[in-house]
């Protein structure tokens, strides 16, 4: 039952916006998830209670999978005791870790023993994207480091080499932000909303003109910080390879079906890189998993996929003309008729789908298929955009979504048993547990093998099955059928009775809580409250959203419009006809001056036109 220490551990780390798709999570093959309790989580939306956290926690230990909880936002002071009431529940339901972004629980860690007991993971909200910067949450006591998303594959792998004893996190699917997670302040600038207190209004995701110094339109309402969706795949055996822990699936506002497609296709490959690189990798749980459906990450949710900068900067990461879900090419627009039209191409079709397609003025339009003969489509209403040679596109398949509303997976670990003759009776062992009955040896008239499988083999709703029962040369002895029925229950309670209740990690101790080594503490290290403050020996809390700043860094981005639009000069692109600098600017004429950092290859947007009216 012990999972062996000698292989590297491979971790499918999938989301759970409640019970309900946490478990879905465990049961498509995920090897721990990451849920949102009732407060103070990236996502405020997506809470749980330490009851239900406690369940998941006892369903997923069942196969050897983790719990891990987010309590990834900045904490003002008047909630200083509600966090440390909240970590101390999370650690008695048997949490495996907390994400963590306010160095607040790393000084309550330090000072209070109900919450030095918690393992801690540091959040992709502490902007981890250097060695320097890993190293230094290793000695303070984080066990675990998620990555930044913007980092290459090279990137991690010197990471890992420069701080090997360090488990490193990286984002392999899901929504993509723009800005470095935990430097974003645009949604608190623009809406009073704070990302860093996990109520994003999704500016990145709104449409802007982009602008010259002397007000020229460059280009004209567009997406221009709309990421499309992130897809590692590919590239998870490489990944691995450059030192990565664990594969984090985004979307803990995703449904159930989200969840249940996206682990199960992951899972997928990370079962045949360990198939493949037998002696070298594992999985982190335990049990296999079988389908009733096959995985296609195109009929989820995305915004269209891309690899982001795992190989370096690459063109057409961006999704300039929508932010919403295009879905899978099905193929093109044949005739049209006044109720209906054809579609050239080899997908099928089920009444209910929701298909879409780009309008002649960039716009996304999406409707409903009422009914389908063939491949002709009758809509519930005709769209008017709709025109021959159009590219059309799925982004909610019927006949997808009726197989993940039903239970669609079965996890079960496999046993092998082994039946063994004792002294005064009998003993079933599976590995390293055994149970055993008295009862006298009597000497069998006909073979029981048959009978003996069959009995054994009954494990019915439990989490295991029976992969192959083993007996002695020469085992002829009678067993009644009810005898062989309770050693088969003991030894299913004596494998439950070794679930790990309670977490099995290693508590990293924390060292000399140096502050990091800056001659200052601005905004951006977002420090909101007094034990933070403490933690960073810094005069006082100077959060963004505690004291706005005229003219603040809003964004800092990997993502660069003057590489997208072709005008890179140092990646062989035009040189720009435009006067710098270049603005950002919304519906309502707000404006945002984009800084483009050529030495650190990064584009910062500012606010332009100093405080907002509100903040002054």
């Amino acid at each position: 039952m012990k999972i062996s220490d000698n292989l590297r551990t491979l971790e499918l780390l999938a989301p759970a916006k409640n019970l309900e798709c946490g478990i879905a999570a465990i049961d498509h093959g995920a090897d721990a998830v990451y849920i949102g309790a009732q407060r103070f989580g990236a996502r405020a939306s997506a809470g749980n209670s330490v009851a239900d956290i406690a369940r998941l926690c006892s369903y997923a230990h069942v196969y050897g999978a983790k719990v891990y909880v987010t309590v990834n936002t900045i904490i003002y002071d008047h909630e200083l005791d509600a966090t440390r009431q909240l970590a101390t529940q999370l650690a008695q339901a048997g949490v495996d870790a907390i994400l963590v972004q306010d160095m607040a629980l790393v000084e309550m860690r330090n000072r209070e023993p109900a919450v030095s007991a918690c393992c801690f993971h540091a959040s992709t909200q502490t902007d981890n994207r250097t060695a320097e910067k890993v190293r230094w949450l290793r000695d303070i006591g984080f066990t675990r480091v998620v990555l930044a998303r913007e980092l290459s594959i090279d990137e991690i792998a010197a990471i890992h080499e420069a701080v090997p004893d360090v488990e490193l996190e990286v984002f392999v699917h899901g929504a993509l932000c723009v800005s470095y997670s935990g430097l974003c302040y645009a949604s608190q600038h623009c809406f009073h909303r704070s990302a860093n207190r996990g109520e994003c209004t999704q500016f990145c995701r709104m449409s802007f003109d982009l602008t010259d110094a002397d007000g020229r339109v460059i280009v004209h309402d567009r997406h221009l910080l709309s990421l499309k969706d992130l897809c590692q795949i590919d590239n998870l055996e490489a990944l691995a390879q450059a030192g990565a822990t664990s594969f984090k699936i985004e979307g803990r506002l995703k449904d159930a079906a989200y969840v249940k497609n996206v682990t199960a296709a992951y899972s997928q490959r990370l079962n045949e890189i360990v198939r493949r690189n037998p002696g070298r990798y594992r999985r982190a749980s335990l049990g296999h998993c079988r389908y009733t459906f096959t995985p296609n990450l195109q009929k989820t949710f995305n915004r269209g996929y891309t690899t982001y900068f795992a190989h370096g900067r690459q063109p057409d990461i961006a999704s300039f003309d929508t932010p919403k879900a295009i879905g899978e090419f099905v193929g093109t627009v044949k005739q049209l008729r006044h109720d209906s039209f054809s579609v050239a191409g080899t997908a099928r079709f089920a009444n209910g789908d929701g298909l879409c397609f780009m309008g002649t003025d960039r716009q996304l339009e999406g409707f409903r298929v009422n009914r389908v003969e063939g491949n002709r489509l009758y809509p519930q209403h005709m769209p008017e955009g709709l025109r021959p040679g159009l590219r059309l596109y799925r982004n909610n398949d019927m006949e997808m979504e009726r197989l993940l509303a039903k239970p669609s997976a079965e996890r079960k670990i496999p046993l092998t048993l082994s039946l063994r003759p004792t002294a005064d009776g009998f003993a079933l062992s599976a590995g390293d547990i055994t149970v055993s009955m008295p009862f006298a040896h009597q000497p069998a008239d006909k073979p029981q093998r048959d009978n003996i499988v069959r009995q054994l083999s009954k494990l019915g709703n439990t989490p295991y099955e029976c992969e192959a029962v083993d007996l002695p040369p020469g085992f002829n002895f009678f067993i009644p059928s009810s005898l062989l029925s309770e050693l088969r229950r003991r030894l299913v309670e004596a494998c439950e009775s070794q679930r790990p209740d309670q977490p099995q990690h290693t508590v990293r101790p924390c060292g000399d809580h140096h502050p990091y080594p800056r001659y200052s503490y601005p905004y951006l290290h977002n420090i909101a409250n007094g034990l933070s403050a403490a933690f960073y020996a810094a005069d006082g809390p100077s959060a963004y959203e505690l004291q706005p700043v005229a003219d603040a860094m809003l964004m800092q981005c990997r993502h660069c419009l003057r590489y997208s639009l072709g005008y890179c000069v140092r990646r062989g692109g035009q040189r720009p006809p435009w006067r710098f600098p270049l603005y950002l600017r919304l519906g309502d004429g707000r404006r945002f001056r984009l800084e483009f950092d050529c030495r650190h290859c990064q584009m910062n947007v500012y606010a332009a036109g100093g405080l907002n009216e509100n903040d002054k």
